[in-house]
């Protein structure tokens, strides 16, 4: 421990001298009239992913790039210097011969993080890498930190998720993951646009909390004098579009969650939720396994992908069963055949499953906790689990076939949830039923349970037509398509706990 912290110690005073020159080096240049960070514009023609895809066409030609020096090697007269750009790095031979006694004496002096510009012709070397043999080289701003790979790397996550712009330069795959993430989010908007479905944005703020169970962020309005909730879900709004005659619409936003952080949460994340009048959680099946499909073979080329060592297959036809049958699938225990809430409790007891709230001994939610402890991390292939206990789907309609579920489904991959869909609880009266139970469970101490929404009633009270909805977690999409195994793997900024001063 104490050799970490004199090594920790160390590699600070060489930070700062290093710091301590590069701003001698700047002062240098402002007193000779060459403040780089006076340069307001750059002429750039071409990338270095351009040129190196299409080296034929620009063999011998002239051409103008820009970036960040990330590699230098001085020999005399003559030097190697690499940069790096938005999508790519490139190789640049610079001579005293081409750029002049003070123009390559200057460009000498500049560091490793230093955002230059280059003009010169393309051609190969003799290992016959690609590289711009400059003509003119122009210092575009000044780095005055050294990157931090230098010293220790930005092998410690906490780092790289604090100084997520160094992990970007230093570390190119991380970079690479984020441009898929954006392609992915392109192309579900694109599947959806396609299918007739209208994006449209929503409040973030809400006067009350509700379309989940979760714990929300409070702020206050300070015109109103009010408090308000960061929303939890998009789902009551849209519901309300769809009431006013949008037959399918969409949301892709950030949600706001007052919960722990692991591998798998963040405090905000990204949602896509969505919702067609007139279909049922069927249908939610249908348009999932096309949005994770769809989007995997044309982003990655395949629906057949590797998650964390794990073979998955995307390829539609996922297996599709009951929460009780896949807990009996398991278990071998037939919830079927359990119908009083005390059988189920006393089962849970003699398994050893503790139930932590008393509000909530209910044969329902003892099926959701076997669930939850015997079943999830079994589903390694895309699984459909549906019909879930009326208990913990408080916006869901009621089975058919059975009144103490409802037709919901979520969304099973590699032993993780994805998302959530139901067919929509279109029945105010039974919706202000649960939304009572709900306002019960809060005032009990339940301070994830949802709030009485009278506006929401309203709307239903105007009517629903059938509804089927479906939200995904865009984060986890992501990382599963990309192969994160956290999901600050998949965010660019992740919520990080502040730094003791």
């Amino acid at each position: 421990m104490q050799q970490n912290q004199n090594n920790n110690q160390e590699q600070e005073l060489d930070i700062n001298h290093l710091m301590q020159i590069r701003r001698e080096k700047l002062k240098e240049l402002q007193d000779q009239g060459k403040d780089p960070y006076e340069v307001t514009k750059f002429n750039r023609t071409n990338t270095a992913g351009e040129i190196k895809k299409n080296y034929e066409q620009f063999d011998q030609k002239d051409v103008t790039v820009c970036g960040r020096i990330i590699a230098k090697r001085i020999m005399g007269k003559a030097s190697f210097c690499t940069i790096q750009d938005c999508d790519e790095r490139i190789q640049s031979y610079v001579s005293i011969n081409d750029l002049g006694e003070e123009s390559y004496k200057e460009f000498k002096t500049w560091d490793i993080g230093d955002i230059i510009g280059i003009t010169g012709f393309v051609f190969k070397t003799r290992t016959e890498e690609i590289s711009v043999h400059a003509k003119e080289v122009v210092l575009l701003s000044k780095s005055l930190r050294p990157l931090p790979e230098k010293f220790h790397g930005l092998k410690d996550p906490d780092l790289r998720y604090r100084q997520r712009y160094t992990d970007l330069i230093v570390n190119p795959e991380v970079k690479e993951s984020f441009v898929l993430r954006s392609k992915i989010i392109s192309n579900i908007r694109k599947i959806l646009d396609e299918k007739g479905y209208l994006e449209v944005e929503t409040p973030i703020l809400n006067t009350i909390s509700g379309g989940a169970t979760a714990k929300p962020f409070i702020t206050h309005h300070n015109a109103l004098n009010i408090d308000m909730y960061l929303r939890i879900a998009l789902e009551l709004n849209l519901k309300r579009l769809i009431v006013g005659g949008f037959d399918k619409v969409y949301e892709l936003g950030r949600v706001f969650r007052n919960e722990g952080m692991d591998i798998r949460h963040n405090p905000e994340f990204t949602m896509l939720e969505l919702y067609a009048a007139y279909q049922d959680y069927h249908d939610m099946m249908d348009i999932t396994e096309e949005l994770f499909s769809r989007t995997a073979k044309e982003i990655l080329g395949t629906t057949k992908i590797t998650y964390q060592g794990q073979e998955i297959d995307l390829t539609p036809g996922w297996k599709r069963i009951s929460m009780i049958d896949a807990i009996k699938e398991v278990t071998n225990i037939d919830f079927n055949l359990i119908n009083e809430d005390e059988e189920a409790v006393n089962l849970a007891k003699e398994k050893g499953l503790e139930i932590p709230d008393k509000t909530k001994e209910t044969r329902g939610d003892v099926i959701s906790l076997f669930f939850d402890e015997y079943v999830e991390k079994t589903l390694i292939q895309p699984t459909f689990v549906y019909d879930y206990p009326i208990e913990i789907s408080p916006l869901a309609k009621k089975s058919i076939k059975d009144k103490r579920m409802t037709q919901r489904f979520e969304i099973f991959i590699g032993g993780r949830e994805y998302g959530n869909a139901f067919s929509e609880l279109n029945d105010p009266i039974d919706q202000y039923e649960r939304f009572k139970k709900q306002v019960e469970a809060r005032e009990a101490g339940d301070e994830e349970a949802g709030m009485m929404d009278d506006d929401y009633i309203q709307a239903l009270e105007i009517g629903l037509p059938p509804t089927g909805g479906l939200g995904i977690g865009i984060d986890r999409f992501v990382m599963l398509l990309t192969d994160a195994s956290s999901i600050r793997d998949a965010l660019l900024f992740p919520t990080m706990k502040p730094l003791a001063n």
